[in-house]
């Protein structure tokens, strides 16, 4: 068996699908496996082989999905791609293996094991993504910069970004994943763009938090303030809040 591995980025996931892809057609996809990095425990008897991102197979990889299957086909993809799932890899090439025998009416094989796991991963990520564009919480810098900070199990902050930048489009913001050392950053009336931070960028955007202003205690006193004692219930709360979800949340700090 040989098992292709990639960094957890679209374009080193598509390269990777790339590759395998290329050699599957020498010795049969039963013989391929895909993987994203780090890979914790490797078996002893299979093949390792690291992809690095390539643009432009990326970009064939890409172009065949939507010219071959479908632009919602891509889009299922492109949701897996960020899911944290350890299968993730592995459940979109299997998809593209059935997509690209049938083409669009891929999506309408409902029984099919391989597409009801995409589509199960991309209702994962939709609705972690939906869930922290309800939990995100800005800090004022000064009045001029806005930042949050998330810690998603997938890898939602350009989701997430995509609803603010048409909630606040005309201020400067970003959306920090603490978990990838990612930021989401929003220019002034500008497009949102995608950072890899630095371990000296990361430290110092680490600080923000520790910033608080007026509108960080409106917020905290408004929040204790809606509450009705006699109607207190945690358990509902952690559902619809889940703690590991709060750790960024102002409200929930001391």
């Amino acid at each position: 068996m040989k098992i292709y591995t990639c960094k957890d980025r679209l374009e080193d996931i598509m390269t990777c699908i790339y590759d395998a892809w290329v050699e599957a057609l020498r010795i049969g996809h039963n013989q391929i496996q895909v993987k994203k990095e780090p890979v914790f425990q490797q078996t002893m008897f299979d093949e390792y082989i690291h992809v690095d991102g390539d643009a432009e197979k990326a970009e064939k990889v890409i172009r065949s999905i939507r010219r071959d299957i479908s632009d919602e086909a891509y889009l299922d993809v492109y949701y897996a791609t960020l899911s944290a799932e350890e299968d993730a890899l592995q459940a979109i090439y299997n998809f593209l293996r059935v997509g690209f025998a049938v083409g669009c009416r891929v999506l309408d094989y409902y029984t099919n094991p391989h597409v009801m796991r995409i589509l199960e991963l991309r209702r994962k990520v939709g609705n972690e993504s939906h869930h922290f564009r309800e939990f995100a919480r800005f800090q004022s810098l000064n009045g001029k910069v806005y930042v949050c900070h998330l810690e998603p199990k997938s890898d939602v902050i350009m989701l997430v970004g995509r609803h603010f930048a048409d909630r606040m489009p005309s201020e400067y913001w970003m959306i920090i994943d603490d978990t990838r050392k990612t930021a989401c950053v929003h220019p002034k009336d500008g497009t949102n763009y995608l950072r890899y931070l630095t371990d000296a960028e990361f430290k110092t955007l680490r600080k923000t938090e520790e910033y608080e202003d007026e509108y960080t205690d409106m917020w905290k006193t408004f929040f204790h303030a809606v509450g009705i004692k006699e109607r207190e219930n945690y358990i509902c709360q952690r559902n619809l809040f889940p703690i590991w979800k709060r750790k960024h949340a102002v409200e929930f700090k001391d």
